[in-house]
């Protein structure tokens, strides 16, 4: 089962999963497109509600859930309803639901890079975590609830806590930060460029394609792991794709890169992931970002 299969990681994950002999049940709001196969079932309801929620973990057993859904926050974006009460009370009941009618069900949970409380300098699993916003505070107490029930559990409780750095792709929803400077370069917004560039954002940055990858050797995995970090290990300057797509793509936009700010961020260590999943990184976020650029020049 998969919640929030319509956006962004969910459609490339589905893709991908198309030749597989499993049966997929995805969860999500609404779906524009619906890929007609007997073995996937599309499932449109608010994850608020326990009790349509209930009725399919009453009528098929579900061996595999990967949690996706959340309201995420976009950039500067923080918000108490949003992004703590209603994320934590959603997956809580999911948890509690999915345990219920199946103690040995495999759950992995996406969590962020925002739950370290070390903002420059390579982060690990280890990492402290440190509730900066309601956003991280959300995504914390549902690492340390997955705890306490795997302790009460034993070794029937299978969960995996995977840890996802900023990756983006065609898919990505347009209120997010590397459409919007796309759409600005297209549109040549200069004034909204000039404020990003003085930002100089620094960020661990991953072509969606290779994350999604990850997390699909990890359903499958056949290993016990409880934490663990996707990433692409080397950070991004922001700067630096607002120069490749414009030098690229041969636009003529005059843009201010002097008296930017100093600035840093934390790079995910993905040692353990190559290692214990054999996952190897194929592709960057300058090959996605181009893609997303001509999807959006289609339509321009």
């Amino acid at each position: 089962m998969i919640t929030g299969a319509n956006g962004q990681d969910g459609k490339i994950i589905i893709n991908k999963l198309l030749k597989k002999r499993i049966n997929l049940f995805l969860i999500a709001k609404r779906f524009k497109n619906k890929i007609q196969k007997k073995s996937i079932q599309y499932l449109e309801f608010n994850l608020n509600n326990k009790n349509k929620l209930e009725k399919l973990f009453k009528k098929y057993k579900i061996n595999i859930i990967l949690h996706l859904a959340s309201n995420n926050p976009s950039f500067g974006q923080n918000n108490f309803k949003k992004h703590y009460l209603e994320n934590t009370n959603i997956t809580k009941n999911l948890i509690t639901l999915s345990i219920k009618y199946n103690q040995k069900i495999k759950f992995i949970s996406c969590s962020s890079s925002r739950i370290f409380k070390k903002k420059t300098g390579v982060v690990n699993e280890d990492s402290r975590l440190y509730i900066s916003d309601f956003y991280s505070k959300f995504r914390i107490e549902i690492y340390n609830y997955l705890s306490q029930i795997k302790i009460k559990n034993d070794k029937k409780f299978n969960f995996t806590n995977v840890i996802l750095f900023n990756h983006d792709s065609i898919y990505r929803n347009k209120r997010f930060l590397l459409p919007r400077i796309i759409d600005a370069i297209l549109k040549k917004k200069k004034n909204f460029l000039n404020k990003i560039i003085r930002e100089n954002i620094v960020m661990d940055y991953s072509h969606a394609d290779d994350i999604c990858d990850g997390l699909i050797k990890i359903i499958f995995t056949k290993k016990n792991i409880k934490n663990i970090i996707l990433s692409s290990g080397k950070k991004t300057h922001i700067n630096d794709i607002i120069k490749f797509l414009i030098s690229k793509n041969k636009i003529n936009l005059n843009l201010n890169f002097k008296n930017i700010k100093k600035n840093s961020s934390i790079i995910g260590n993905n040692k353990f992931a190559k290692k214990k999943l054999n996952w190897k990184i194929k592709k960057n976020i300058f090959l996605a970002s181009q893609e997303l650029l001509t999807t959006k020049l289609l339509n321009f």
